[in-house]
């Protein structure tokens, strides 16, 4: 088990023009990206958007390692996902692998869920490296403050979305920790069949859990320490406005969106 590398929730620290667009356009972005990506049925409109996803990295001036790094713990479920629909999808036979037949219908369905679910992962993972969570933290509060109206803690619930978010780096490198600790002690995390692998979970998963309790124990008492009484009464040191910056990407998302939908759907 490698995980020492995952950049999953990580903040990359730069001074693009994406890194100062407002957290509120980019999560609106992010989801409107979303809902369109399940809307588009066409290769060609998923080019559209990869084409648009590919210009906002550049823009955000994100390394290509960083991006690969953030899609490591996908790779399995788009391994599966391609196979599945390959072996498992029926209709004209392309070739065999062995005695498995590999299915041409399967083939262009596991490619394009495979393309689909890709451009899903590299869209929030942009989001997360551009905005610092506090500031995802503020955006997500802002967006949800009408939910105040019904009686819904709308700044806790973006709080707490925002810290199990950040928490998933930091129990990463617990595991990596506890990986390294267990196999100085001689035990068997990686390798062998899948009973021994089911073994070795386990030394790992039980620290971990104790190690999750602590840490939320302790941001608790942090949070207390410093008087924190939710939403009510708070003030942010950065102030949140929408600027030409943000109509201009928000424009030019909704063209690549309004693009592929077109290219995707009514081709």
């Amino acid at each position: 088990m490698q995980v020492s590398n995952m950049v999953v929730g990580q903040y990359y620290p730069g001074t693009s023009i994406l890194h100062r667009v407002d957290p509120r356009t980019k999560i609106i972005a992010a989801c409107a990206f979303v809902i369109v990506l399940f809307m588009v049925n066409g290769f060609e409109g998923l080019a559209v958007m990869g084409a648009g996803l590919a210009a906002v990295i550049a823009l955000a001036g994100i390394p290509l390692p960083w991006l690969w790094r953030g899609l490591k713990p996908v790779l399995f479920l788009l391994v599966i996902t391609l196979a599945f629909q390959m072996f498992l999808s029926g209709g004209e036979e392309l070739w065999r692998l062995g005695p498995v037949p590999v299915y041409r219908n399967g083939l262009v369905q596991g490619a394009f869920l495979t393309a689909r679910l890709l451009l899903l992962v590299l869209s929030g993972s942009i989001l997360t490296f551009s905005t610092p969570p506090v500031l995802l933290t503020d955006a997500l509060g802002r967006l949800m403050e009408p939910l105040a109206k019904l009686k819904i803690p709308a700044y806790e619930l973006a709080l707490m979305m925002t810290i199990a978010l950040r928490f998933i780096p930091t129990l990463v490198m617990e595991v990596d920790r506890i990986i390294k600790a267990q196999k100085a002690r001689g035990a068997v995390t990686s390798g062998g069949g899948l009973l021994v692998r089911a073994r070795g979970i386990m030394p790992v998963l039980v620290p971990l859990f104790v190690m999750s309790f602590r840490h939320a124990d302790e941001l608790a008492l942090a949070m207390e320490s410093r008087c924190w009484r939710g939403g009510r009464g708070r003030t942010i040191r950065r102030k949140l406005a929408f600027s030409k910056k943000d109509a201009v990407f928000a424009t030019a998302v909704l063209a690549v969106l309004a693009a592929s939908l077109w290219i995707g759907r009514l081709q």
